[in-house]
């Protein structure tokens, strides 16, 4: 683990560094989210807006990527600035071997960003939808390397469950068999992404950040080895409409067999489908749905640390 700026396998910001020594809540980031997540330049007013929500509740904000081959845990402005250029890669954890020892630039995945800000002692993390099993996976094998990553990495990540083109009965299951516990946040369903009720329910509900750093630090403390998830509904006034999202879905499915698209290139061309159908509405609910995560993390975080 770094403890100071430039120390061990993972530069750790100043401010961060800080953060961690003196038992104040911090939040992690991820990067991927910006570079890949979300079009300029709103990625990187986006970028700004997440750091200050986190800031807003008493937390510090600890962006994650890679740059210049290094690890980064907590982002400079300049550093924001590379991120939502648009030129780095994406990667999971089976990437950050090679783009560090081959000193490349990289925007971290949930996977990735859990890795790294376990590493420098980060274990409450922000991020819009949790990658999954993805449709016709039981042919394709298609699972996202989040899942596993969190069965292995103990990391609380607080998104808006997973999105809806994937199959969220199969990644439940993915997830029970992980042993990563799922926790509705005031809801008892299971939320899917532009949607707050995937039509699945959650085993756990929380109804104070309290209560789920609670759970989390129990959790820590029996000597689980895997991150857990707390699930937020996108805000009701910025839900997808239903007719409309099941539409978009139907057509996106479609276009992804016309076109042979398979693997990572799944969800930017599905999300990109979204954002160009809904006349902006998908990307609205995107945005407000990741803001609120990162608030309510920054609760969680500053009511652990406390």
């Amino acid at each position: 683990m770094s403890g100071s700026p430039g120390e061990g396998p993972v530069r750790v910001s100043a401010e961060v560094a800080q953060a961690l020594s003196g038992g104040v809540g911090v939040v992690a980031l991820e990067s991927t989210l910006l570079a890949h997540g979300l079009p300029a330049p709103g990625n990187r007013y986006a970028a700004d807006d997440l750091e200050e929500a986190v800031r807003a509740q008493g937390a510090v904000p600890a962006t994650v990527a890679v740059l210049d081959g290094v690890p980064r845990v907590g982002l400079s402005a300049d550093e924001l600035d590379r991120v939502c250029s648009g030129e780095l890669r994406k990667l999971s954890v089976r990437d950050l071997g090679p783009a560090v020892g081959l000193r490349r630039d990289g925007a971290t995945t949930v996977a990735a960003t859990a890795a790294l800000a376990r590493l420098a002692g980060v274990e409450v993390f922000a991020t819009g939808g949790l990658g999954g099993v993805h449709r016709g996976a039981r042919d394709s094998w298609d699972v996202s390397a989040d899942l596993g990553a969190l069965a292995r990495t103990p990391v609380l990540v607080v998104c808006s469950g997973v999105k809806s083109i994937l199959d969220v009965a199969a990644t439940l299951e993915v997830l029970e068999t992980g042993s990563v516990p799922v926790l509705g946040y005031r809801t008892d369903a299971f939320p899917g992404f532009y949607r707050r009720d995937s039509g699945h329910p959650v085993p756990w509900r929380v109804d104070e950040p309290a209560q789920a750093a609670a759970a989390w630090r129990a959790h820590r403390e029996l000597g689980a080895p895997a991150g857990a998830v707390l699930a937020q509904p996108v805000p009701a006034a910025d839900e997808l409409d239903a007719d409309l999202h099941d539409r978009l879905l139907v057509e996106g499915l479609a276009l992804l067999a016309e076109r042979g698209i398979t693997g990572k290139d799944v969800t930017p061309a599905l999300l990109a489908h979204f954002h160009a159908g809904s006349g902006g509405a998908s990307l609205r609910a995107n945005l407000a749905l990741v803001r609120a995560n990162a608030e309510l993390a920054a609760r969680v975080a500053v009511a652990g640390a406390r």
